[in-house]
């Protein structure tokens, strides 16, 4: 009920207030506006709410029409896409007044002040135009004051030079803004993924697509991290950026595990960063945000990864490998003191070894099939002499690897004897 009165409290305000004031969709049609206001712009409310705002109020037929139009629009944009009060330091805007021989449009110049209003999730509900009437400065600047104490002010009025300061304010705004989607246009490009995160919460600024791309996700700006993020909670990089934060020293990660559910009730993923938290000062030096950058590097991590695993797999087969052959030495050496007939042998088993390799590596050490293994230890006796039958049986490496010298030897007694 409270809540209830005090919404009341401010419609009543809101309309009773002698500031002209009008609320506006993101879309730019027209949601509300006080009494102020439509004394201002000699409107009525029935002919206005819910019309598009620029079809409402056009600026009229005159030339200079179409620029007038584009400069309150693009004041309004600025507004609710980046979430700032954006001001107008003058604008020429006709009025479409009623008189006795029919409408006319009245030339009039503004001062205006566009304020987005944000919901409880940071986007943009309404923007809020607060206008003044400065058309009194340009009848000024006509009027023909003779009084000796107006002669100064009625000078630098009759040169133009406040609405000419104004204008070159303008000017300089529409510069400084050009500027500005350059360096943005520049942020959204670049090939690293990039964000700016502000206040306490770390509330997502800006985030280019790369960024986009990383999390698998468009509308995080205006979120809290947690919100836009929740599924990184527990990896460590809330604190982190807290810590960030709360020192204004700069974090640098390498190579960092981080898990992102980049669909909707999808699987985590695991991707590899290397990335810097950069503290962001405001004009007093207090750090009032983050900049995030960096890259993603999963391919090279687990390329890395998988040449770690092919490295240590090679020095285990070849640790057995010579174990193997160590063994069969000695075995060589115990049943063959002469050194020809020792070599002979030793030989003849280190061939049959490379068989069953050759076998293995043509499987990528997946196995070996049984035939395949009898056939290369029985084919040095003559293989028309000797007949396989049965199904396809597979060994493992080791399985082979035993089998292989096993029917080598067995093959070779059988030859001999």
């Amino acid at each position: 009920m409270k809540s209830e009165g005090l919404a009341a409290e401010l419609a009543t305000a809101f309309e009773a207030s002698p500031n002209p004031y009008i609320l506006v969709t993101p879309d730019l049609r027209i949601a509300g506006m006080n009494q102020a206001y439509l004394d201002i712009t000699h409107s009525r409310r029935d002919a206005i709410l819910g019309q598009p705002l620029f079809g409402a109020f056009t600026s009229g037929p005159s030339e200079s029409a179409p620029d007038n139009v584009r400069q309150v629009r693009e004041s309004l944009e600025r507004a609710r896409d980046t979430r700032q009060r954006d001001h107008l330091a003058i604008v020429r805007f006709a009025i479409e007044i009623e008189t006795p021989a029919g409408p006319v449009f009245e030339e009039r110049f503004w001062s205006a002040t566009h304020t987005p209003i944000l919901d409880a999730t940071g986007d943009v509900v309404f923007i809020l135009q607060h206008t003044t009437d400065i058309t009194e400065l340009e009848d000024l600047r006509r009027a023909k004051k003779t009084e000796a104490a107006d002669v100064s002010e009625l000078d630098a009025i009759l040169s133009g030079a406040i609405i000419a300061r104004a204008d070159q304010v303008q000017e300089d705004n529409r510069r400084l803004e050009l500027e500005r989607n350059r360096l943005v246009d520049l942020f959204m490009q670049t090939p690293g993924f990039a964000a700016v995160l502000s206040g306490p919460d770390h509330v997502f600024q800006m985030a280019n697509q790369a960024y986009l791309s990383l999390i698998g996700r468009t509308d995080i700006v205006g979120k809290p991290v947690r919100t836009a993020l929740p599924e990184i909670a527990g990896q460590g990089f809330y604190e982190l950026l807290d810590s960030v934060l709360a020192t204004g020293e700069l974090y640098e990660g390498r190579g960092q595990r981080i898990q992102l559910q980049r669909r909707p009730d999808g699987p985590m993923e695991t991707a590899y960063l290397n990335f810097v938290y950069q503290p962001l000062r405001n004009d007093a030096g207090q750090v009032a945000g983050v900049f995030v950058q960096g890259h993603d590097v999963s391919d090279s991590v687990m390329a890395a990864e998988r040449q770690k695993l092919m490295i240590d797999e090679l020095n285990h087969r070849v640790k057995n490998t010579l174990a193997t052959v160590q063994s069969i030495a000695m075995q060589t050496a115990r049943s063959h003191s002469d050194p020809q007939t020792f070599a002979r042998s030793f030989e003849a088993r280190l061939m049959s070894l490379s068989h069953t390799h050759n076998l293995l590596t043509h499987s990528h050490w997946e196995g070996a099939d049984l035939r395949d293994v009898l056939e290369h230890e029985t084919a040095a006796h003559g293989a028309g002499r000797i007949t396989l039958n049965g199904p396809h049986v597979s060994l493992s490496p080791a399985a082979a690897l035993s089998l292989g010298m096993i029917f080598h030897e067995l093959a070779t007694n059988a030859a001999k004897y």
